[in-house]
């Protein structure tokens, strides 16, 4: 276990220190002078160049990303270069509202359809289990941006039935505003799992230990949550962690449309106003936020099936 944990952490250095070099080659192919965007057009040579000093674009590349990896080991991700505050402390201010709209999208997607993928394998080629298949591919199909543009004008602006924008104010006024937001994210991910469950499940049912389960007069609703579900949920488990990855890219999208604040509103203006600072950052913390997720999914394997153990 502790091999693995330390494997774990040496692949989560590796992934962010390749991910913070794409990065910033990235930043420097793209034209235009960040200065001048961030000065406006009335800005003088000499104040353009006091901006390049302050945000460590006048230093060579190598030297640029040297710096920025050694303020890093101290936990320093630099200012921000319009109100001078720490980088981490805007991150971190903004973070927990991507993370919850994140895990209600995921927690209720599972919710439905893992369900839905156990009893479509239980009633294989019936009339739901078409219909869940039908379901799968539109809501796979359908990206979430897209999702997000009509369920605020259908569900907000026509029927006036849920809040368009913002976060909301107390916990109850918090999960209404969040209930558009984690449809246009989870509905996919409804689709894509049902049919994972499924496809995992209908393999499951047909092993050796199942049919001495069944030969045994257990009955079927038993012998599907007790002993083959934990089997058949690997999979998942493990593509809802690499899905973070996706989930992260399509909060972006997603708090755009609705207003809200995150780390995805945080970059698109972070992007848009040439605040290198802020988008260092963030992409710093949202790697560190996959690997953590990989890692943990890793682990429910492990606890769920224990031949996975041996290999950790």
């Amino acid at each position: 276990m502790w091999l693995y944990l330390l494997k774990r952490l040496v692949l989560a250095i590796a992934i962010t220190v390749v991910a913070v070099t794409l990065l910033f080659v990235m930043i420097h192919a793209v034209p235009g002078d960040p200065a001048a965007v961030l000065l406006g057009p009335r800005a003088t040579p000499e104040m353009k160049a006091h901006l390049h000093q302050q945000m460590g674009l006048d230093k060579p590349f190598l030297v640029q990303i040297a710096t920025f990896f050694g303020g890093l080991l101290h936990g320093d991700l630099g200012y921000d270069v319009f109100s001078q505050r720490p980088v981490a402390d805007i991150v971190f201010e903004q973070l927990p509202y991507t993370i919850e709209l994140i895990l209600v999208s995921i927690v209720w997607a599972a919710a439905v359809a893992v369900p839905l993928g156990c009893y479509s394998a239980m009633r294989r080629n019936s009339l739901l289990d078409q219909a869940v298949g039908l379901m799968a591919v539109a809501t796979i199909a359908i990206p979430s941006f897209v999702m997000a543009v009509y369920g605020l004008l259908i569900f907000a602006v026509a029927l006036r039935w849920l809040p368009a924008i913002g976060p909301g104010q107390g916990v109850l006024d918090e999960l209404v505003h969040l209930i558009l937001p984690s449809f246009a994210m989870g509905i996919g991910w409804v689709g894509y799992i049902s049919r994972l469950v499924r496809a995992s499940m209908l393999e499951t049912l047909g092993e050796n230990h199942i049919r001495m389960a069944r030969s045994f007069g257990i009955s079927e609703w038993r012998i599907v949550f007790r002993y083959a579900l934990p089997l058949a949920i690997l999979p998942t488990v493990t593509i809802l962690g690499v899905g973070i990855a996706w989930l992260l890219s399509a909060a972006v999208f997603v708090e755009v449309v609705f207003a809200r604040p995150g780390i995805g509103a945080l970059i698109v203006q972070a992007v848009n106003a040439r605040n290198y600072p802020i988008v260092m950052g963030v992409v710093v913390i949202t790697t560190l936020l996959i690997v953590i997720a990989t890692a943990v999914s890793d682990l429910v394997n492990a606890g769920l099936d224990p031949r996975t153990r041996e290999k950790l």
